[in-house]
């Protein structure tokens, strides 16, 4: 059961992934395409910051379920490495069920409610409506609801740890 759930993540990791990458390419062409109109052509694109707006919308929220499935989040270990081993995954228990709550109470409940709220109000300058790219929000929660879990089975399987490991070769700040 743990190898199919870890492929699976593995898969959606993937699919993100790429999606993220396909949707960051498309922000940069939208804002590209907004500065040469505003700057060159002297007559700014209408459509433009609107969609650029909501795109990098949709993009932080797909990327955070990247992120989170990547255990690549924030996350201050510095105390509950200093705790014993069952202690330490008490409290990635407790951290871990508190991200389900708040991905399925927040993200998927209300982000349904916002969607369903905003489904009628159109984007003037897209064929879409506010409700439609509200569905992002529902979607990441779903797939870090997902994450969390995969990171519970995880750690009681004894394939992952209960704190992130850090990577030295990491270059962020």
């Amino acid at each position: 059961m743990v190898a199919a759930l870890e492929a699976t993540r593995r898969l959606i990791d993937r699919i993100l992934a790429v999606s993220c990458i396909m949707i960051f390419a498309a922000l940069v062409v939208v804002v590209t395409w907004q500065v040469f109109s505003r700057q060159v052509l002297g007559v700014p694109a209408s459509w433009t910051e609107e969609s650029a707006r909501y795109v990098f919308v949709v993009l932080a929220l797909l990327g955070a379920a990247l992120v989170f499935s990547e255990r690549g989040h924030i996350a201050v270990e510095l105390l509950v490495n200093k705790f014993p081993l069952p202690v330490q995954k008490l409290i990635a228990l407790v951290v871990e069920v508190s991200i389900v709550f708040f991905a399925g109470y927040v993200m998927i409940y209300g982000g349904l409610a916002v969607a369903e709220n905003a489904w009628t109000q159109n984007i003037s300058t897209m064929p879409l409506s506010v409700g439609q790219v509200y569905l992002t929000l529902p979607v990441a929660g779903a797939l870090i609801t997902f994450f969390a879990l995969c990171h519970i089975v995880g750690m009681f399987a004894g394939t992952e740890k209960p704190v992130p490991e850090i990577d030295p070769n990491n270059q962020g700040i």
